[in-house]
């Protein structure tokens, strides 16, 4: 059984047991348990269920491993034939979350 889900303007795929890193979810410690309600799509061996835009009464339980930032990525911009070099970096935040149950 496996779900789609909506969270942070981006869609995953979730499935018990499954670790997922999404976009940063605040006031979250590790330990704590959400609930993701805006599930687009329900799926097993049998049936599937797809929302319009969300399944009704469908929910994605999910535990809080980690709140961190991802690695640094380099940014570099450069302007041909007058020497100009500018460089910077950026860290993604995000939450490191495991799927418990879908509902």
């Amino acid at each position: 059984m496996f779900a789609v889900i909506e969270t942070g303007g981006k869609q995953y795929i979730a499935e018990p047991g499954a670790k997922l890193r999404v976009e940063k979810l605040a006031d979250l410690e590790e330990g704590n348990t959400i609930i993701f309600d805006k599930v687009l799509l329900i799926a097993d061996e049998k049936t599937s269920k797809v929302g319009a835009p969300y399944v009704e009464k469908a929910k994605v339980e999910a535990t809080v491993l980690k709140q961190a930032r991802a690695r640094k990525i380099a940014i570099m911009r450069y302007q041909s034939k007058t020497r100009r070099r500018r460089r910077q970096g950026h860290r993604q935040p995000y939450t490191e979350i495991e799927i418990k149950s879908i509902k």
